[in-house]
């Protein structure tokens, strides 16, 4: 499915958005206005079976009620804002079972080389390439001139063409004079160029890495693929040393930004560096917060940051941030074969022979002493663990801290447990370990698991998710963000599903229930941070955070769970985030009032002295303040893509400005979301259309609103081409009806 642009709306609205639904101007001071949502799928998430209200209203920031229609109205009616859900479905606001929200935001900066459906890293050559336009887009430039490194994000070697980590070779393509580091989709690798290894000081000499590798060639030189302590120990610091106060203001916004556009109302991040918690202690002091936020710094690198100013006996938030407890990292990852097992890898990775079973980050007494830590100062440990052995370490070291330190209610959390073992889950029981599972994994490494990592006996008992709610815990469903997007329906799907890319159903008998996996993401990710008094549940009394999605997970076909969209994301009352239409959340506006102003100020930031000649389209897009998407020509006959921001506070500034083609010329295009629309158009245009397989060119042409050309494949391997036109208020009209390429 095609990625549809998201927007986020802000706390405080302009007029646009208070118009939406008329209030009572005639209401008592004393007397605080409700808001009534009422007909649609109300869903409260109380109990083990489905429970529907006909309508909840919110006062304040809370719940005040939930129950019928009629007595909301009679209760609370006169004084009283009235949501009409229009049949969609009411939710808890989706609660992060685990995933890394500053990371997210940052990464969000990067150049994006994710493999589809998420980005374009199908190949070493589209990862050069896109990382070579990124670097000459405005975050390109932005990041490199913070970090002095070109970063990109997100390479899976299971997925690339070459089925093969991109060495220095392939990334002195990108430079030989800056710095480049490839992060692995895992997170849990890095390739970097032979500048980088010039830079951290790796070179033929040096000698084997605790808790890590750094990859050679033939001839024991460092070949560029870094894993683990060998990737974090030389990386990591320099970040942190080159992240100022407005990269980490960016960081924190985009990450929430994206976390509130998929429904979460509170996110975790889960494994803080010192950078990191300073960033969150200096965005809640400047109520930059605008979901709950719940980091878990470091146990080995960062224990200083749990203090009592933000780590607090009752889990109380400051300004929305506080501290939930310490993360360790026992192992590394199954899909880059770096987590630990019991049993030997299907597949070796390169350079290793016989019975290859990963390896550990900590021996077992250092992992003992880690936990006994957490357990003497009574913190929350959200435990890494994503081969076998790994858990087994784990069991191990829990049980030794609890004998020494009794913590009755340490609710230890297991991160991934991907390989977990059915034998293991009663120690798990025993010791009220609860476990964080990565159903996500069966879509996107699920194949790879079968064909390579695991075979196909272990691959279809990952994240066993049936067998540990049978066995009566309480489990979360997770994404890991930025591992993927932090996308709750297709954490849901995941868990319900258990469908590989391939199409191939990974272990049918551990998927759980619609109902249970969104319990997963609602109640039951409130109990595992001790919150599910004021979370979790559409209950009377507790927070208003809530989501509204297009249809209910409930009552579709199961395998359509990942088409639901979320319309709306509500914190406390209060929406940080809005879908305003289906198409991504640009609306076509006219050039008037704040819309002249932005104009006007684009015009200065491109051209300060150029004559305006036309117009040719003006958009809007409602965020935390408001995007002005413009497109221009000035009379010395340059076209202009300029895009405005405006905070909440009036502020205007350029995000992003570039030259377009000049009125009347033809030239190529990447795939972007407008291309992406124009083949829609198309697609529903042609009679019995195989689905579509992917775009493979586009162009365009700068007309009074845009002309594309569009060349497609279809799943049937037929090949098409079309002509559209989009005028300036978005609508589509075939110039060219598709033809069939021969």
């Amino acid at each position: 499915m095609m990625k549809r642009r998201l927007s986020i709306i802000g706390v405080v609205m302009f007029t646009a958005l208070v118009a939406c639904n008329s209030k009572n101007a005639e209401k008592s001071a004393q007397e605080p206005e409700a808001v009534i949502y009422h007909n649609g799928d109300i869903l409260t998430m109380e109990g083990p079976t489905p429970v529907y209200a006909e309508a909840l209203v919110e006062r304040e920031g809370k719940i005040a009620f939930v129950g019928s229609a009629e007595e909301a109205k009679a209760n609370f009616g006169s004084h009283a804002q009235w949501v009409d859900l229009d049949g969609k479905t009411l939710l808890p606001g989706f609660i992060d079972g685990h995933g890394h929200m500053y990371n997210t935001g940052l990464l969000s900066q990067a150049a994006n080389v994710l493999s589809p459906p998420d980005g374009a890293g199908g190949s070493f050559d589209e990862l050069v390439n896109a990382v070579k336009a990124w670097a000459d887009s405005d975050d390109g430039k932005f990041l490199v001139g913070k970090m002095g490194w070109i970063i990109a994000n997100g390479y899976d070697d299971s997925q690339l063409q070459e089925k093969q980590h991109p060495t220095k070779d392939v990334l002195d393509r990108i430079s030989t004079e800056v710095p480049v580091v490839v992060i692995h989709q895992s997170g849990h690798l890095a390739c970097v160029n032979t500048k980088a290894l010039e830079v951290v000081g790796y070179s033929k000499a040096t000698g084997e890495i605790e808790g890590g590798v750094m990859r050679r060639d033939s001839n024991g030189e460092p070949n560029g693929v870094l894993e683990e302590a060998a990737f974090f120990n030389a990386l990591l610091p320099i970040i942190m040393e080159k992240t100022d106060a407005e990269l980490q203001q960016k960081s924190v916004q985009r990450g929430q930004e994206q976390y509130a556009g998929y429904g979460y109302t509170t996110a975790q991040d889960g494994r803080s560096t010192a950078d990191v918690t300073s960033a969150f202690e200096k965005a809640a002091a400047g109520n930059q917060f605008f979901i709950d936020v719940v980091a878990y710094p470091d146990l080995i690198w960062n224990k200083e940051a749990v203090t009592p100013d933000f780590y607090k006996p009752d889990r109380s938030y400051t300004n929305h941030y506080r501290i939930g407890g310490v993360k360790l990292t026992l192992d590394g990852s199954p899909q880059g074969k770096t987590a630990w097992l019991s049993k030997c890898y299907h597949v070796n990775p390169e350079g290793k022979e016989g019975c290859y079973t990963g390896y550990p980050i900590l021996p077992d007494e250092k992992a003992i002493e880690y936990v006994t830590t957490a357990f003497e100062n009574q913190w929350q440990i959200l435990a890494h663990t994503n081969g076998d052995a790994a858990i087994d370490q784990l069991i191990k070291a829990v049980d030794a801290a609890q004998s020494t330190h009794g913590y009755p209610d340490h609710r230890t959390v297991m991160i991934h447990g991907q390989t977990l073992r059915k034998d293991q889950i009663p120690d798990l029981v025993r010791l009220e370990i609860l476990p964080s599972l990565f159903p996500m994994h069966t879509f996107y490494w699920g194949d790879w698991h079968r064909e390579s990592v695991l075979g196909e006996e272990r691959a279809a008992y990952i994240s066993p998710s049936r067998d540990v709610v049978d066995a009566g815990m309480t489990m979360t469903s997770h994404h890991d963000a930025p591992v993927t997007f932090p996308n709750s329906l297709r954490v849901l799907d995941a868990t319900v599903n258990r469908v590989t890319r391939s199409g191939f159903i990974l272990g049918p008998d551990q998927r759980l229930t619609p109902y249970e996996g969104l319990k997963s993401l609602t109640e039951w990710s409130a109990i595992q941070h001790f919150e599910e008094d004021s979370k979790g549940t559409l209950t009377e009394g507790k927070l208003a955070d809530l989501v509204i999605l297009n249809r209910n997970p409930l009552k579709v076909d199961p395998m359509k769970i990942n088409e639901i969209k979320v319309l709306e994301t509500i914190k406390e009352g209060k929406t940080v985030y809005k879908n305003e239409n289906a198409l991504g959340g640009w609306n076509t506006t006219k050039v008037e009032g704040d819309v002249k102003e932005a104009l006007d100020y684009a015009l200065g930031a491109v051209r300060p002295n150029a004559e305006l000649r036309e117009v040719l389209r003006a958009k809007k897009q409602v965020v935390r303040g408001l995007n002005y998407d413009l497109v221009f020509i000035l009379e010395n006959g340059e076209t202009w893509n300029v895009t405005v921001y405006r905070d909440l506070d009036g502020n205007l500034s350029v995000t992003k400005k570039s030259k377009t083609p000049v009125p009347g010329g033809w030239s190529a295009t990447e795939i972007t979301p407008e291309v992406e629309e124009a083949v829609d158009f198309v697609l529903s245009r042609m009679n019995n259309a195989s689905p579509l397989k992917e775009i493979l060119s586009a162009e365009r042409q700068v007309v009074k609103g845009m002309n594309y050309l569009v060349t497609f494949a279809l799943e049937n391997n037929s090949e098409w081409t079309a002509r559209v036109h989009r005028d300036l208020d978005g609508s589509f009209t075939m110039l060219e009806q598709a033809k069939q390429r021969q």
